[in-house]
């Protein structure tokens, strides 16, 4: 599920009043509004029409957009729920029967072949189910919604571009509920910025040619900044008496100084690099050493939960071993998550949207507070800290 849009400033070059058209109301006449602001663009009215012609309001997409309850998960389950053997072995062989693409991949874009094939796996079963909604009808409404318009409304006009192209048909062109499509499941400004003809067939086909999925994701993440040979994510020993203010994305340190804390990798060497202390799961559960790289995920997608569990599968494909995971403390329910939410806006913390999801800004407010109560710090919510609060 990819959430980012490297040809957004692109695609909206046409006037500011046009790029920040309202979304909502009539469905009929926000439609108008596209194909007056596509026109504006450039485009040809007979194509514009063309391209418009039967789109429609999906509520299916809208229902898929609200109902995201397996982000409230904790990281163990939602990752023992992604991760099975059969997962694994079939990754493993994948990376095989690819193994002159993933050479190829790794020599021109520095992408390591574990994080493609993770991605490969999570978005789509290795190209099993590469989702069954009309891409158009999804990226329109999703548009109309004005829960983040501003992220779909480009992506309107790129597979405009790409239908000019003759690679998008807004009848038959299907993919995900959010508009991706293809193998790694790839918005339409992505696939025009970092589509790639890997198996040289002259065509940018995701869909169909593993090779062409693959070399383009490869290609996107060396856009969106991954850096070649470096490490994202490694598996740590960490002592007891931590402190746990320390952990999180926002605190970094060289790797030699987390040594010097006593951070103790469970295989290998730490990298000399800087890094940062996450424990998805408080301070007894699974602790992992997250270096640079690891920010590209969320270029990716921006669920800290997703992001990890991909990073983490995407070291076990490339041969670590099962993480340890030690024994949490319980954590809130989804429902007790929002009144933890709630209790957190509050006392003037900005948590984003209630919804029981334990995202980064809840995580930033988890551990603010529980610094001022005195707890460990490690930004894992308990009962006990929601009854304090």
């Amino acid at each position: 599920m990819r959430f980012a849009l490297p040809l957004a400033a692109l695609i909206l070059s046409a006037s500011t009043a046009l790029a920040n058209a309202q979304c909502g109301g009539s469905f009929n006449g926000f439609v108008k509004g596209l194909k007056q602001e596509a026109i504006a663009l450039g485009h040809s009215k007979n194509t514009v029409n063309k391209f418009f012609a039967n789109v429609a309001l999906d509520n299916r997409t809208i229902k898929a957009d609200r109902a995201q309850g397996v982000f409230q998960k904790p990281f163990l389950e939602f990752s023992q729920r992604l991760i099975s053997s059969n997962r694994l072995n079939t990754g493993k062989a994948k990376g095989n029967q690819y193994a002159n693409t993933f050479a190829r991949i790794e020599r021109d874009y520095g992408v390591s072949r574990g994080v493609l094939l993770a991605f490969w796996a999570f978005e789509t079963d290795f190209g099993g189910f590469q989702g069954d909604f009309n891409t158009l009808n999804s990226l329109v409404t999703l548009a109309h919604d004005c829960r983040r318009p501003e992220l779909f409304r480009p992506q309107v006009f790129a597979a405009l571009k790409l239908y000019e192209s003759g690679d998008f048909s807004p009848a038959k062109t299907t993919g995900a509920w959010a508009g991706e499509i293809g193998m790694v499941q790839m918005l339409p400004a992505d696939i025009i910025e970092n589509g790639v003809d890997g198996d040289g067939d002259g065509k940018v086909s995701l869909k169909t040619s593993a090779t062409d999925a693959l070399m383009s994701g490869g290609k996107m993440l060396q856009h969106l900044g991954w850096q070649k040979g470096q490490p994202w994510l490694q598996e740590v020993n960490v002592p007891a008496d931590m402190d746990w203010s320390l952990s999180g994305l926002n605190t970094t340190k060289p790797a030699s100084d987390w040594a010097k804390l006593g951070v103790q990798p469970r295989q290998g060497n730490l990298a000399n690099l800087p890094a940062s202390l996450v424990l998805p799961q408080g301070r007894k559960g699974p602790a992992f050493l997250a270096y640079p790289n690891f920010k590209v995920y969320f270029e990716w997608n921006q669920s800290f939960i997703y992001v990890t569990t991909a990073a983490y599968f995407a070291t076990r494909l490339e041969g670590a071993a099962p993480y340890n995971q030690g024994n949490p403390d319980t954590g809130l329910t989804g429902q007790q998550m929002k009144q933890l939410q709630k209790k957190l806006q509050a006392r003037g913390y900005d948590v984003g949207k209630v919804d029981g999801i334990l995202g980064a800004k809840t995580r930033d407010a988890v551990q603010a507070e529980q610094q001022r109560l005195g707890l460990p710090a490690d930004a894992w919510p308990t009962p006990n800290l929601l009854s304090k609060i």
